[in-house]
C-alpha cells in the first residue's frame, strides 16, 4: 500500500503507544504506565478537548486483538459507537452493537470487508495481530507514541519481523505531556 492508501481511498493506521525502551506492556499486560502525567514540555503542543473528540470522529473503524478488546472494557470501552473489529479465533458474547467478530484471512478483512466500507481504519493492537498486518503489507501508515518511561521488561513493540523495510517519516509532534508522536508512510509496494 502507499502513502495515499489503498487503491479504495481507505487508509490503515497503526496506532501503539510505547515506552522509550521499546514496550507496549509490561510483562502482566498492564498498561496503567501510560497513564501516568511525563514531565512538562514548555515548547510541547497540547490538545483541546474539542480537537481531540474531532480527530476521533474522523475514525471510520478500529480493529484489534482479543487481549485488546477485553482491556477496551475494562477501561469501560473508549471506542464509543465507531463499528469495531475483533480478531479473534475465541467465541465471543455480543457486548457492544457496535463491535464485530473476525476470524480468518486478514487480507480479506481488510481488502474486501472494510476498505470497501471505510476510509480510515484504525488498527490499535494487539502486538501480535500488529505484526501480523506488517508482514502482510497490510498498514500504511504507523503512529506511533513514545511514553517518557523506561520499563525495562514487558511486550515489545514488533517483535521479530522476517524482514528488514525502511518506512518514511512524515510527521513528528511533541506534547506538553512529555509524549513524542512519530508517523511514518509505508514504503512503496
Amino acid at each position: 500500500m502507499s502513502d495515499e492508501g489503498s487503491v479504495t481511498g481507505s487508509r490503515v493506521t497503526l496506532h501503539v503507544v510505547s515506552s522509550l525502551d521499546g514496550f507496549i506492556a509490561k510483562k502482566d499486560n498492564s498498561v496503567s504506565w501510560m497513564d501516568m502525567p511525563g514531565s512538562v514540555y514548555e515548547s510541547g503542543a497540547s490538545v483541546t478537548e474539542e480537537e481531540a473528540a474531532a480527530f476521533v470522529k474522523a475514525i471510520d473503524c478500529y480493529v484489534l486483538g482479543a487481549r485488546t478488546y477485553e482491556h477496551a472494557l475494562e477501561l469501560g470501552w473508549p471506542y464509543g459507537d465507531t463499528p469495531t473489529v475483533v480478531v479473534s479465533s475465541r467465541e465471543w458474547p455480543s457486548a457492544r452493537g457496535s463491535v464485530e467478530f473476525y476470524a480468518g484471512d486478514l487480507e480479506a478483512l481488510i481488502k474486501t470487508k472494510l476498505a470497501p466500507r471505510f476510509r480510515n481504519i484504525w488498527l490499535v493492537g494487539g502486538a501480535m495481530l500488529c505484526q501480523r498486518f506488517l508482514e502482510f503489507g497490510l498498514v500504511d501508515e504507523i503512529r506511533l507514541m513514545v511514553a517518557p518511561v523506561l520499563l525495562g521488561d514487558g511486550l515489545r513493540l514488533f517483535g521479530s519481523l522476517p524482514t528488514e523495510e525502511q518506512w518514511h517519516l512524515k510527521n513528528v509532534v511533541a506534547y506538553r505531556n512529555g509524549f513524542v508522536e512519530l508517523t511514518y508512510a509505508a514504503p512503496a509496494r
